[in-house]
């Protein structure tokens, strides 16, 4: 073992390949009228594509990047990468930030900085973490699992880059969407090394009795059915038949941008315009980071797993839990239903944010997990 800095160098032909694929997109013959509510809407799509190929400086991403505290470390034969932000302070509680998709660490790292150094934003010292923050395995800096099932977890993976790699005895940690399963497991699995967790999406309970939900608890999967029926055909596709879509994004760049903006657009508290909250930049940084590290179809590997029954349930957590609910997230799950898996001692609705909660409102969600892991050293 041992860790060693992360340098990203994408080579100068691959740049000119992904502007030759660019440009030379053979464009999906569009539905009349229809903008975004047909998928990504084709002059949006347009737009990006053009400024991908003509204007996007991929260089000057590559270096900030590279100047964010990277490292890579070799864990069960596979490379994961994370990036560590020390404290301000000395003797601060380390923290795990897990990200989900179609995300990347690069969503985290306002939050991160936040934590790290709060004084640096108007808090206070007392209240700084060390920050780790791990990309998912499969997904852009991280090697994907070299087989499958995989031989372990991320959770497991995650713990052993924790407590044996950087020598973390007890931590704390967070995460949304896909970051949140994996979360709660470390939680489940570790309650000696893990303080508590905090989570934006929280596992579902086994066996609950439709006659002992409550009026808020049926409202809720309600809202999921709602959902699923309107917006969850991404995720099926991901689960079922993920080698008969990933071709296609793997090799179409501008297929790959549409499949992932249009989430950005609709998960995000963007009331249908993209720009409110996410800039071309960091829209086509991630889009350029999935594409350099053909990342799309390793990406899908969770869902499967998910989908293929290999991936057993969280059973009950019992160790501290958060939960912060943020009402344009793709669910928001009541505070009972929580309960029901786990021991949550802070319930937080928060007034704005979407799914994309630590990129949207990092201010909010630092104070969020400030407040919770206070305290908790």
């Amino acid at each position: 073992m041992g860790s060693r800095r992360f340098v990203l160098r994408v080579p100068d032909a691959e740049l000119d390949e992904l502007r030759r694929r660019v440009r030379g997109t053979r464009w999906a013959t569009p539905v009349p009228g229809a903008g975004w509510t047909a998928g990504t809407d084709p002059a949006e799509l347009r737009r990006l594509a053009d400024r991908w190929a003509d204007g996007y400086d991929w260089r000057a991403r590559e270096a900030a990047i590279n100047e964010l505290p990277g490292f890579v470390t070799d864990i069960a034969g596979a490379d994961v990468h994370y990036l560590r932000f020390d404290a301000e302070r000395p003797d601060a509680l380390p923290l795990m930030l897990t990200h989900g998709w179609p995300s990347t660490v690069l969503e985290l790292v306002e939050l991160a900085r936040r934590l790290s150094a709060p004084s640096e934003h108007g808090g206070s010292a007392a209240d700084a973490y060390t920050v780790i923050v791990p990309a998912l395995p499969g997904f852009p800096f991280s090697a994907p699992r070299p087989t499958f099932p995989s031989d372990l977890p991320t959770h497991e993976l995650w713990h052993r880059l924790m407590h044996d790699e950087l020598g973390f005895g007890r931590y704390g940690a967070h995460g949304g969407d896909l970051g949140a399963g994996v979360t709660s497991r470390l939680g489940e699995a570790y309650p000696e090394s893990v303080v508590g967790i905090h989570l934006l999406a929280v596992s579902p309970p086994t066996g609950v009795a439709d006659d002992d939900l409550d009026p808020d608890e049926r409202e809720y999967l309600a809202s999921v059915a709602r959902w699923t029926a309107t917006e969850g055909g991404y995720q099926h596709e991901q689960q079922t038949r993920p080698m008969s879509l990933a071709p296609a994004l793997a090799d179409s760049p501008v297929g790959l941008l549409a499949w992932i903006v249009e989430k950005y657009r609709a998960w995000s508290d963007s009331h249908g315009e993209l720009a409110s909250r996410f800039d071309d930049d960091f829209v086509l940084t991630q889009a350029s980071l999935y594409w350099y590290g053909n990342a799309i179809s390793s990406s899908f590997r969770p869902y499967h797993e998910f989908g293929r029954g290999l991936v057993p349930p969280v059973r009950r957590v019992e160790v501290p839990t958060a939960v912060a609910v943020f009402p344009a997230d793709l669910s928001r799950p009541p505070r009972r239903w929580a309960e029901r898996v786990y021991r949550v001692e802070r319930y937080t609705e928060m007034p704005r944010g979407g799914h994309f909660a630590a990129y949207e409102e990092p201010a909010l969600l630092a104070a969020d997990l400030a407040a919770f892991f206070r305290g908790r050293r």
